[in-house]
């Protein structure tokens, strides 16, 4: 791909608040009164045949607190408090048990947090073989793990890439001290070296950076020199998002200073130069804030219109079913998604008495179904080709979607979109607000468009 250069006019008037659609439909749809016999019922279907697996492990725990973040955390310097946390994941895994063919395969498998390299080395060996234990695991499955490089050792690398981990990613989001400081997040660059040359020795093949714009004090030259910093890392991906203030539902972000952060124009102007400088250094654009070189898996798999978009994100496993573990995690079947229990006491409890710890779930609808496919395909492959979207939904396309379609006619006009007879093509330009040409497919959007971040 060339540069990618556009007209911040159009970002403007496209953009606005939306969803990330890691789920469609979004967590807001999840209810609290779910049917816990139609649930299990669906769960024990899962079980008569072997299955594709993704397992995410939610680790929560930090030691500190990072003002910005969004994640379900529990901040705590006392790890006595972990050992506990770790027996009831090994209780919920055998209790899921039941609803898994034991031929099931695992593919993919995410650690995520928290910060999951507050475990201990010999703690991280102790999650790995009880993980191993339990499940079958392909030979090629992609194995990742989030980690956090101020609590960072060589040890610990070492002890994931027992596990077979294959893939990191940590963030970074600004080198700036200034910025850091702001957010409650010292991290000199020194620091992130040391961890990028530890995951390279320890013989990972994948590296993600996460850096984040619009925090405070940050200016388009500020971020642009982090950013071209980072790139002499040689990172395989990055994931650069926009940061998302709600300190109403993230009490910590209320530390953050609304006057301190750059104003939207800015934001925009610094979408415009990290597009710029990522591509014109051989990153493709992937869309939703992710970038990868071109011969990267994500790259590749766009190309051959085999990505995938789940909650972790954009991924090369196709029809997988997530089993998610721990605080807050959220599991995906065809037919329902799930949600953890929210607080370590009811988490907790739940387990103690030999039970799921569901605190929300979803059953999906047919229409729910079509809309989270064509949602799906249009941010994965960037297009909608109408006679395969009709043959693989067993629908037609163009007379299902017929107001959604017409509603592309001004955006087309404007070069976002391309139109014709056979389908829509996501121009270049458009990748940036893929998040907002989503929404013109999602039934619920109207419900709670003003619950969600800022697309840009």
């Amino acid at each position: 791909m060339n540069a990618l250069t556009f007209d911040i006019g159009l970002i403007e008037k496209y953009g606005g608040q939306g969803p990330r659609y890691t789920s469609y439909p979004t967590a807001l749809k999840f209810e609290d009164s779910f049917d816990a016999k139609r649930l299990e019922t669906d769960l024990a279907c899962q079980a008569q045949e072997p299955q594709s697996l993704s397992l995410y492990y939610h680790l929560p725990f930090c030691e500190s607190m990072c003002w910005f973040c969004g994640c379900t955390t529990i901040i705590s310097k006392d790890h006595e408090k972990l050992g506990p946390y770790l027996n009831y994941l090994d209780k919920e895994m055998d209790l899921y048990k039941r609803y898994i063919h034991p031929e099931s395969e695992v593919v993919q498998m995410h650690f995520g947090g928290g910060t999951p390299n507050y475990l201990d080395p010999e703690q991280i060996d102790q999650v790995g073989n009880s993980i191993q234990n339990r499940f079958r695991f392909a030979e090629d499955t992609e194995l990742s793990v989030e980690l956090d490089p101020r609590r960072l050792t060589r040890e610990h690398i070492s002890a994931f890439a027992r596990m077979g981990i294959n893939r990191a990613s940590f963030g970074v989001q600004d080198l700036n001290p200034i910025v850091q400081e702001a957010v409650n997040r010292i991290q000199p660059e020194e620091m992130c070296l040391q961890a990028v040359d530890w995951i390279r020795e320890e013989g990972l093949s994948s590296l993600n950076i996460d850096l984040i714009y619009g925090l405070p004090y940050q200016t388009v030259d500020s971020f642009k020199a982090t950013i071209e910093r980072v790139i002499t890392w040689n990172p395989d991906r990055f994931a650069i998002f926009n940061y998302a203030h709600v300190p109403w539902m993230k009490p910590g972000q209320k530390m953050i200073k609304e006057s301190d952060m750059p104003s939207p124009g800015q934001k925009l102007q610094m979408l415009k130069m990290i597009t710029e400088v990522l591509t014109s250094h051989g990153y493709e654009y992937i869309g939703m804030d992710h970038f990868a070189k071109s011969d990267d898996e994500l790259a590749v798999a766009q190309k051959n219109k085999t990505l995938q978009r789940n909650f972790q994100g954009y991924s090369t496993k196709a029809g997988t079913n997530i089993y998610a573990f721990g605080l807050s995690s959220i599991s995906q079947t065809e037919s329902h998604y799930r949600q953890n229990r929210k607080t370590l006491p009811s988490y907790y409890d739940d387990l103690d008495r030999d039970t799921l710890p569901i605190e929300k779930a979803y059953f999906m609808s047919e229409d729910d179904v079509i809309r989270r496919e064509t949602i799906m395909r249009l941010m994965c492959d960037l297009e909608l080709d109408y006679k395969l979207m009709s043959k693989h939904l067993g629908i037609d396309f163009e007379t299902y979607f017929q107001e959604e379609l017409e509603g592309f006619q001004e955006a087309a006009e404007d070069g976002i979109v391309g139109l014709s007879s056979d389908g829509l093509k996501v121009l270049e330009v458009g990748r940036l607000v893929i998040r907002n040409l989503a929404m013109r497919f999602d039934a619920y959007i109207n419900d709670g468009v003003n619950r969600y971040s800022k697309t840009i």
